[in-house]
């Protein structure tokens, strides 16, 4: 068809030519390189051409190019997709009977290898070797590498290709050595820190275990990566010089180590404790020995054996002086009829306590109790001698009781006696009179 042919477009292959010295792999226009492969793939123009055809003209792909071709034509109304093929398969027109197929010159087309590659006697393309051949551009001092459609210039090994110029490689920027590097041209060498040696491999470094091949502490010695430490036994510390280890006087770090004394020793210390006492478990406190417990105290038999913290006393028996009588073995009582004991305490009870020496204050430490409750009767409680240093008094409790409180420590070896007088007032019978405790208070050496 004659006229059909006349409103056809063909699109015109342009061919490129290889620029001197370019070894870029390239193909021809319609043709676009897919890298993977190594192989020129058709480009769709119809779909990366906005408007490729104008007006009632169709685009259909082709190798290489793209035809137009027009879309009113009464017999091509389906879409065209080859116009090279010998058959129309699309639907015709309902009142007319079939025609035949369109039968288009088939536009021949020359066998093209892209740049790099030449057509062998077998029609196919194969690789151009530009080295073996001295098509290259390379300069004398550099190296010709063939490649898959071109090839490459390359230089001696410790130097790069930049413009055309072989320089050297500063190996040691690249990290190329594990620690020290020192470049040299063509090459580098490396080198390690102290405590490392260099591996066979001349790059990587291992350590040095300093400990193995020589001991350089005086007690343990420690490898670490690069270098090692000392370390001393326990009881020991280690001097400046990082060598040496010499005693640590652990008494000198604090006071509270051991309840009683410190004694240091080389690498070690040990507690102590003051006669009267025993070591604990802990190796650092102190128990009292009760000695009238165990009978290892040096009292008569007439005498009363008293333990205190650190010792004991040996406590005479009582002797209530006139006009007293005992009547008991701790308690003296003046009798009514007696007018000598008219102005004098109606009994006198004995009592004795130990305390530690600086014990913390104010604390209470003895409590002081009416037996009996008269009717319209009332008590006071006060210190009758024995406390000329105000390190004592009494606190009522309640209407019948009373607590003496230490107010200042006291430090021991000490003894103290107290009177402690409770006086009874009745106002109901005009009746004023008073008992006496007679307390002796032993302090210790040692505060424990």
């Amino acid at each position: 068809m004659p006229g059909l042919q006349r409103i056809l477009t063909v699109t015109i292959l342009a061919f490129w030519l290889p620029c001197p010295g370019n070894a870029q792999q390239q193909c021809t226009n319609g043709f676009d390189l897919d890298r993977p492969s190594g192989q020129c793939i058709d480009i769709d123009e119809c779909r990366t051409i906005p408007e490729a055809c104008r007006g009632d003209m169709m685009c259909v792909n082709q190798n290489g190019g793209y035809l137009c071709i027009p879309r009113t034509n009464p017999v091509y109304r389906g879409p065209y997709s080859n116009p090279y093929s010998t058959s129309y398969s699309g639907p015709y027109p309902a009142a007319a009977p079939p025609l035949p197929a369109p039968n288009y010159p088939t536009i021949s087309r020359p066998l093209i290898c892209r740049f790099g590659f030449q057509m062998d006697e077998g029609n196919q393309c194969v690789d151009v070797d530009e080295c073996a051949t001295d098509s290259h551009q390379c300069n004398p001092t550099q190296i010709c590498i063939n490649t898959e459609g071109g090839y490459t210039c390359s230089c001696t090994e410790g130097y790069w290709l930049l413009e055309g110029q072989c320089l050297d490689i500063d190996e040691c920027r690249y990290g190329y050595c594990q620690q020290l590097c020192a470049n040299v041209p063509g090459s580098y060498s490396c080198t390690c820190n102290p405590g490392f040696t260099l591996n066979e491999d001349g790059r990587s470094c291992q350590d040095v275990n300093e400990c193995a091949s020589e001991n350089p502490c005086v007690q343990t010695c420690v490898n670490t990566y690069g270098s090692f430490i000392c370390r001393c036994d326990p009881g020991y510390e280690l001097e400046d010089d990082g060598v040496r280890c010499s005693d640590m006087d652990e008494c000198s770090f604090s006071e509270f180590l051991c309840q009683h004394e410190c004694v240091n020793q080389p690498g070690t210390y040990f507690c102590s404790c003051p006669p009267g006492y025993i070591l604990l478990d802990d190796n650092r406190s102190c128990q009292d020995i009760n000695e009238c417990e165990h009978r290892n105290h040096t009292c008569t038999l007439q005498q009363t054996c008293y333990n205190l913290q650190g010792g004991f006393k040996c406590i005479d028996p009582i002797r209530c002086e006139e006009p007293y009588i005992q009547i008991s073995d701790n308690r003296c009582m003046c009798p009514a009829e007696n007018t000598g004991c008219r102005d004098q305490p109606f009994t006198i009870l004995y009592r004795d306590m130990d305390v530690v020496s600086v014990r913390s204050v104010p604390a209470d430490i003895f409590q002081m109790q009416a037996t009996t409750r008269y009717p319209g009767a009332y008590y006071i409680f006060q210190i009758k001698s024995g406390n000329e240093g105000r390190e004592f008094y009494m606190r009522q409790t309640g209407p019948i009781s009373a607590t003496l409180v230490m107010t200042r420590p006291i430090k021991g070896p000490r003894d103290i006696q107290l009177d402690l007088e409770m006086i009874t007032v009745n106002t109901v019978i005009n009746f004023r009179g008073s008992s006496v405790i007679r307390l002796r208070i032993y302090v210790s050496q040692y505060p424990f």
